[in-house]
């Protein structure tokens, strides 16, 4: 643990006492987000594991959100930065305010359940173990439905091969440990807008161990708003442009990952044909998507589908729920 010194006058007297750092710093990143924000932040203070500290950065808001993260105590620390920039450029700057062993991200329109931080915790006994993660419920915001991510136990230890080709984790479940941050050459991209924490903790996951609480401890609040919904087109590009990186990064990655990044160029072109889909591209969808087919059959459900205009598909999504289509994004179960 670290400290600073806090000097203290008891009785005319100078004394000087330690402030300890909190364990775990909590990562709430914020832009307009007052709607659901005092959840979010509730969700926080009712954590049983009571050492932490929540690093809000507001990037800009121009709503109440400033005045609802003020109303609570010094255990929420409140950044403001000058003008708005790129959401991973504002998680680093976030992250440069973190004093904590360990370090947690929660979004605003999403919660933790009370014991996520106490349960994830026990799993650090291990040294060799970077990351921790959960399962969570997708939350469905119109009709309060929830459903699990994962319907079987996902896999752990080292597993970065595993992540490069089908990533499976959920930004607001994950925990990780303060080293994994100070041994990387840099902490989020901030030339993503989509994929900068599917490249952080999939980069951790090249030297660290995962392991994982199979238990939901956190909801994922599912609606029109969510940025992955909005830009999938975005989302592949991304992924490639994080698959060069890797090709920089890592000595004989495309010979020793081959099957990996053909999963990833699958991945991209999914993600481009759900977006050519949706601006009513449909055969020019379908060509994208075909010969990647065989890599992954479930691409076969987007290719059939698309044969429908998106707007009669969104309407079936009113029926079926937002969670069929939030299992088809990232291509769970």
């Amino acid at each position: 643990m670290t400290g600073v010194s806090n000097m203290v006058e008891v009785k005319g007297v100078i004394q000087y006492t330690m402030k300890v750092s909190p364990k775990v710093s909590v990562i709430m990143n914020c832009l307009n987000c007052g709607r659901y924000l005092c959840e979010a932040i509730d969700s926080v203070y009712a954590q049983t594991y009571k050492d932490w500290e929540i690093i809000f950065w507001d990037n800009a808001s121009i709503d109440n959100s400033a005045e609802i993260a003020k109303s609570y105590d010094d255990r929420l620390k409140y950044f403001r930065g000058d003008k708005t920039v790129p959401l991973y450029a504002a998680r680093n700057l976030a992250l440069k305010q973190a004093k904590g062993e360990y370090i947690g991200f929660l979004d605003c329109d999403d919660l933790w359940l009370s014991t996520k931080l106490e349960k994830q915790l026990k799993l650090f006994s291990r040294e060799k173990v970077g990351l921790v993660f959960c399962n969570t419920f997708f939350m469905n915001q119109k009709t309060g439905n929830e459903r699990v991510l994962y319907n079987k136990k996902p896999l752990t230890g080292m597993i970065f091969r595993q992540l490069l080709s089908n990533y499976f984790l959920s930004l607001q479940t994950v925990l990780i440990r303060r080293k994994c941050l100070d041994r990387l050459n840099e902490w989020f991209d901030d030339r993503f807008d989509m994929v900068g924490d599917v490249d952080l903790f999939t980069r951790i996951a090249f030297d660290w161990e995962l392991d994982y609480v199979d238990d939901p401890l956190a909801k994922w609040r599912i609606h029109g708003d969510n940025m992955t919904f909005k830009k999938m087109g975005l989302f592949g590009k991304e992924l490639l442009m994080m698959l060069d990186k890797y090709k920089r990064s890592y000595s004989n990655f495309q010979n020793d990952y081959k099957e990996e990044i053909e999963n990833i160029k699958a991945r991209a072109a999914y993600y481009e044909a759900v977006e050519e889909w949706k601006t009513g591209n449909g055969n020019k969808s379908r060509k994208i998507i075909l010969p990647h087919i065989a890599n992954n059959p479930k691409f076969l459900i987007v290719y059939l589908i698309s044969v429908l205009p998106y707007k009669k598909y969104s309407n079936i999504l009113r029926i079926v729920g937002r969670y069929v289509l939030t299992k088809l994004i990232f291509l769970q179960g």
